[in-house]
């Protein structure tokens, strides 16, 4: 990342001041304009796709117009009417003054950062998109299940009529907007109940980076089905814990993993399973004998080929030494497989950690990865893999139970189905079979229902049956069921429309308890590089006792409320150590910052009467899941497979990452 010392920051303060704006002076001796209402936060808007950048306003397209680039954020500096067309001077700097003129109508406001994405719709209903506030309001305030269904089934058949007032509805495939980039800026909010949920009525735009849509197959979708299934494949690699304690449990993997191959070679089905393998133990420095943190023994490439991989795998062996104490290094061998692994080409996508310890969590110092299970997930998460636990709790184990299974329950939990986490009570070794066999059959049965072009039918969503095995087998039927439906759907020409002012619920309205979009804030490498510094900063510098727990709280509020707002100001949002500058707190403008955000952290929310009744230890659970955020934003920072560039250039400093507003401070 960009390094940035204390002299810089101290300067960034004292120029940035938060983005205050009589703080702010250009070359030019002009400033941007202010929000109406607001005294310190600054009139922003974005680039639509097709925006064009002019010297002059008003002026015919000519060598003095040039393109910019898609979703750019600029400050306004003036507005100026000419022929009943609105134009506005900006510029992409609030210190240097005006780049130019863009017409209005090919700019959207951009009041915060805060963006949504449309989650996977299987399962739940696509989001209607309606054309006025009231229409929507009226709708959920009278909980009309009757005319929404009405709506829902016409938007749903492309048989919107033009006095409906539902204008559009989510694409039927999942668009990931991490591989096929859109933006849903939120340009207005209003609270409200969905059935005893609160919910947000939120006036969006939304906008494909691409604005043409991809092409509809010239076959039949039947007959497309029944060409691109034949190459459904998914992917599994095992996380196994091969400390001393692990003999049996490596031995009868390999065996049901034997199997498995038999049986994809009998159906034909050979390289649509492919399995790999790492093991892990625990940090090598303070135990030598070890030999290894993580080792991949065999990576999907390997495991296309039966023989390949069970030659690879034949050198995994327990230690012969024992760890330091009972947890092990879990999550580092769970990181390789996120980011060691080349996933391209496996529709679905598996991890299996196998162990019967306890992971190290990220703030222990034998720790490798410095992240938490909510981080790790995350990340997961955002490259398409689902991670699960077969957890065998053993007798010598029994003292760490109770913890690995928090810690297992929340790395593996995955929306909409829950923590794919299953217990092996005494470790039983004929329980661990029956549970591996159970996983690995059912994904080798899906993929080979795919191949012969089988029918699937929706998995009803019912409650536990208090059955463990039972539970499990539920959840595998349920994601294959989804990733199988994804991978159809996207052939389909699924795409994000460009809707202008439309209005939508952020809850689905016949499930209230189900969220329908996620909230993310779009940042840059470089504001996302700056979040982590200053955020390490005022950690650190709490840490030395400088701060006290007032002053902390309101570095890290103003620090959260800047990335929301105003990702732009982030290096300059905080008071430094020993600097006599003020953060938004002492200014008097953190109110004016949060009071109409649609969406808050963690952070924005704490009061310091709540900090101070905390107990030590939740005191340091809190600091932790920060410590955790920044070692996160490090990983996602260095990860150039994960950044858009929106101009099709290599990936650089103005590249963007939409991140989940969870992993925020």
């Amino acid at each position: 990342m960009n390094t940035k010392n204390t002299l810089s920051l101290m300067l960034g303060a004292l120029l940035a001041c938060s983005g205050v704006a009589f703080a702010i002076t250009s070359s030019l001796g002009s400033t941007p304009l202010l929000l109406p209402g607001k005294k310190s936060i600054f009139q922003r808007v974005l680039s639509r796709p097709e925006a064009v950048m002019h010297v002059q306003p008003g002026k015919p397209a000519s060598t003095q117009t040039q393109a910019t680039t898609p979703f750019s954020v600029y400050y306004v500096y003036d507005k100026k009417k000419i022929s009943s067309k609105q134009w506005l001077h900006v510029g992409i700097d609030k210190y240097k003054g005006p780049d130019g003129w863009i017409l209005e109508e090919q700019l959207i406001d951009w009041k915060q950062a805060l963006i949504v994405s449309f989650k996977d719709p299987i399962g739940q209903d696509r989001v209607l998109m309606f054309r006025d506030r009231e229409s929507l309001k009226s709708l959920v305030e009278s909980q009309d299940l009757f005319g929404y269904n009405l709506l829902y089934s016409k938007a749903a058949a492309h048989k919107i009529s033009p006095d409906s007032p539902v204008i559009s509805i989510q694409p039927k495939g999942y668009v990931d907007i991490l591989k096929d980039f859109y933006l849903v800026p939120i340009l207005q909010h209003e609270d409200v109940y969905v059935g005893e949920e609160q919910a947000r009525l939120l006036q969006v735009s939304t906008l494909p980076l691409n604005k043409r849509p991809k092409p509809m197959p010239t076959t039949s979708v039947t007959e497309s089905i029944v060409n691109i299934e034949k190459h459904y494949r998914s992917g599994i690699v095992f996380v196994i814990d091969t400390t001393i304690s692990m003999g049996p449990y490596i031995e009868q993997t390999r065996e049901v993993v034997r199997k498995v191959y038999k049986n994809l070679e009998t159906h034909g089905l050979s390289n649509q399973v492919n399995f790999g393998l790492i093991g892990y133990r625990d940090n090598i420095q303070s135990k030598p004998q070890l030999e290894y943190l993580t080792r991949t023994y065999a990576t999907l490439q390997d495991g296309a080929v039966e023989q390949n991989f069970f030659n690879n795998i034949a050198a995994v062996e327990p230690a012969q030494v024992s760890s330091i104490d009972f947890a092990e290094d879990a999550y580092a061998g769970i990181k390789t497989a996120i980011d060691g692994i080349d996933w391209e080409g496996f529709d679905a996508r598996y991890v299996v950690l196998i162990t019967d310890a306890g992971a190290r969590p990220g703030h222990d110092p034998l720790a490798h990865t410095g992240l938490n299970a909510q981080a790790l997930r995350q990340l997961a998460y955002d490259q398409g893999l689902s991670l699960w636990v077969l957890h065998l709790k053993t007798p010598e184990g029994r003292n760490n139970h109770a913890l690995a299974t928090e810690q297992y329950k929340q790395l593996s939990y995955y929306p909409e189905i829950g923590e794919l986490y299953y217990p092996i009570e005494l470790g039983s070794i004929s329980d661990f079979d029956r549970a591996l066999r159970v996983f690995t059959n059912k994904i080798t049965n899906q993929v080979r229902a795919a191949g012969n072009k089988e029918s699937i039918a929706p998995v009803a969503n019912t409650q536990p049956s208090g059955n463990q095995l039972s539970d499990f087998k539920q959840k595998i039927t349920k994601l294959g069921y989804a990733l199988r439906m994804r991978y159809l759907l996207k052939e389909e020409g699924g795409h994000i429309p460009t809707v202008f002012n439309a209005w939508m619920v952020d809850r689905d309205i016949t499930k209230p308890d189900h969220r329908a979009l996620e909230v993310r804030v779009l940042l840059t490498r470089d504001q996302l590089s700056d979040l982590h510094n200053v955020l390490k900063q005022v950690l650190d510098t709490a840490e030395e006792g400088v701060l006290s727990p007032r002053d902390f709280l309101s570095e890290l509020q103003s620090l959260a409320a800047t990335i929301s707002r105003d990702p732009a100001a982030t290096s300059g949002s905080t008071r430094t150590t020993g600097s006599t500058e003020k953060n938004l707190a002492d200014l008097g403008y953190m109110r004016e910052y949060i009071e109409d955000l649609p969406y808050t952290g963690e952070v924005m929310n704490l009061a310091l009467e709540t900090w101070e009744i905390w107990s030590a230890k939740q005191q340091l659970k809190f600091l932790h899941r920060l410590e955790s955020k920044i070692n996160y934003y490090q990983v996602i920072h260095d990860n150039a497979d994960l950044w858009i560039s929106l101009d099709g250039g290599p990936v650089d400093g103005d590249s963007v990452f939409p991140i989940a507003l969870e992993m925020l401070p």
